[in-house]
């Protein structure tokens, strides 16, 4: 839907899209991009399993050409624009149509037809056989094994939407792969579940630091169905499509989920409202992103009018935020819904609700070590030029390096603590072979500062700071971090997140406090000239 958008554009053309539709997001405050490379059991990558997407080339099984593989090119342009890769995936979907004649000749369909369902004119896997699962984990190991994607993701499709006068013909699946004698409906939750479960242990065990998540339809059951269920009267998740997410929350099966709450805060059958407190109330020590229907501002509903209100969407995001412990960001449907503004909501994000950047919340029942802080930070400042050297620290205990780093900057009177958006200077990736720096341009003449860096891994964990000052007469500055007391080696409970009320949910999430090791008392060595009057360094740091 987003990209590529239209099945002509040469590699090239393509390559340039992408670029150009991720700076527009870096701008608007993303920091996480869900890409689909996996729409209708194909590829937009290079696979021995199922043949190269039509979308991507405009024939099923025609490779790109020049011939190149799009996924390593997807990922790395994220990354280097600090944002995370999340490799979304549709499990069941075989094609949007069952005319099976133009279906390439490694489809699966055209070695395993025995594996595949046909409803409503479409041709999907069949959930109830063991085969076509393990098939499905063999697809998506292959990419987490091959590929340095930072998540696996799934969307609302698992069992098909109900339509008039269609059935679901599983009946012999039923009858041959039910040894609990389940009644149908929990036999197909079941067959879901199963799935969801074994996924989620096989990423941990292929790469413990890959995400699993989901984003399932916004109501999981209502009240009149469930006690547990949400104050609505609307289709249901765990009924309809035989996704039953609050399982999947309580019993760890995912890392985050991504709840489709596309109706607006006045739509009575499905508040956002209500919804968004239900989920928040449910989601069982897991990370939680809200997904928001930025596409429906160009819809003209009657039904639920309230899409066309500029402060809809920006209303949400701030009844986001009056769950700081709970609601740990937004994702956003579709890109080309924010790339086209409307009614002016990317300037919103912008210039107000995401102004400043946000890293992405760690989690902690993954990986709660943080990296080593940085080493031998040098500052120089020359005029207005403020320039910023370092080096990368050792691996941790748990043989984690520094992923990217975090420059926070501090004026007069501002407490340094490296826990506030609004002094992020700038998010710097590691580079390959060379030792991070930092030219901070911005810096005023004759203002001191006070700069932290912080290390930050793969999943985001946060390193004590290194700390440094601009200060009149010592042009050149060199600070050595003091070392890191024991870091844990097990993850501790997940813990409540704290958001002051200036920082931003970001795209992705607000983060949870940061776990730190307990401060050495050994004192930092730092080489400046003496002053008879004591500067920003001793106000902000007590020496």
């Amino acid at each position: 839907m987003d990209w590529p958008s239209r099945r002509s554009l040469t590699p090239e053309q393509q390559r340039r899209e992408y670029t150009q539709m991720l700076d527009v997001q870096k701008k608007n405050g993303i920091n996480a991009v869900f890409v689909q490379i996996r729409p209708a059991a194909d590829a937009f990558y290079q696979s021995e399993l199922e043949p190269w997407s039509k979308w991507l080339t405009g024939q099923q099984g025609k490779a790109p050409s020049p011939a190149y593989d799009p996924l390593p090119f997807l990922i790395d342009e994220a990354h280097a624009r600090g944002m995370e890769f999340h490799a979304w995936f549709n499990p069941y979907r075989a094609s949007l149509d069952s005319v099976t004649s133009k279906l390439a000749a490694n489809h699966p369909y055209r070695q395993h037809p025995e594996w595949f369902l046909r409803y409503s004119g479409k041709l999907l896997f069949n959930p109830g056989l063991p085969e076509v699962r393990s098939y499905i984990n063999k697809v998506i190991l292959d990419v987490v094994r091959r590929y340095d994607i930072d998540g696996v993701h799934f969307d609302d499709y698992f069992y098909p939407y109900p339509e008039a006068n269609q059935v679901i013909r599983d009946e012999a699946a039923f009858q041959q792969h039910n040894p609990n004698q389940l009644k149908l409906a929990d036999w197909r939750r079941q067959n879901v579940n199963t799935l969801v479960r074994d996924l989620h242990t096989n990423i941990q065990s292929t790469k413990r630091w890959v995400k699993f998540g989901i984003s399932p339809f916004g109501v999981w059951m209502n009240q009149t169905s469930n006690p547990e269920g949400s104050g609505t009267a609307a289709f249901e998740g765990y009924s309809g499509l035989y996704a039953d997410a609050r399982l999947w929350m309580q019993q760890g099966w995912v890392d985050y989920i991504m709840p489709q709450l596309y109706w607006s805060t006045t739509f009575k059958p499905a508040s956002y409202s209500v919804l968004l407190n239900w989920w928040a109330r449910n989601r069982f020590d897991r990370h939680l992103y809200i997904g928001q229907g930025a596409y429906r501002i160009f819809e003209t509903s009657k039904r639920d009018p309230s899409w066309r209100d500029p402060t809809e969407l920006p209303r949400q995001i701030r009844l986001n935020r009056s769950y700081p412990t709970q609601v740990n960001g937004s994702v956003f449907f579709s890109s080309k819904s924010l790339m086209a503004n409307p009614l002016h909501v990317a300037d919103t994000l912008r210039q107000d609700l995401f102004r400043y950047p946000a890293l992405v919340p760690s989690m902690p029942w993954m990986d709660a070590v943080p990296p080593r802080p940085a080493q031998n930070l040098v500052l120089t400042r020359t005029g207005r030029a403020v320039s910023l050297l370092w080096q990368p620290g050792p691996a941790a205990t748990d043989g984690d390096v520094a992923r990217y780093f975090v420059v926070y900057r501090f004026g007069p009177g501002e407490t340094p603590a490296p826990d506030d958006p609004r002094r992020i200077v700038a998010l710097v990736p590691r580079p390959a072979n060379n030792l991070p720096a930092l030219v901070d341009t911005t810096a005023r003449p004759g203002v001191e500062y006070a700069y932290y860096i912080t290390a930050v891994d793969r999943l985001h964990n946060e390193s004590p700071p290194v700390r440094a000052s601009t200060v009149a007469g010592a042009p050149v500055l060199v600070a050595q971090a003091p070392p890191a007391a024991p870091a844990q080696t097990q993850a501790p409970a997940a813990q409540p997140a704290a958001t002051p009320p200036a920082r931003p949910v970001p795209p992705t999430a607000s983060r949870p406090p940061i776990s730190r090791p307990t401060p050495s008392t050994t004192k930092t060595k730092v080489k400046i000239k003496k002053r008879k009057r004591g500067g920003l360094l001793e106000r902000v740091f007590g020496r």
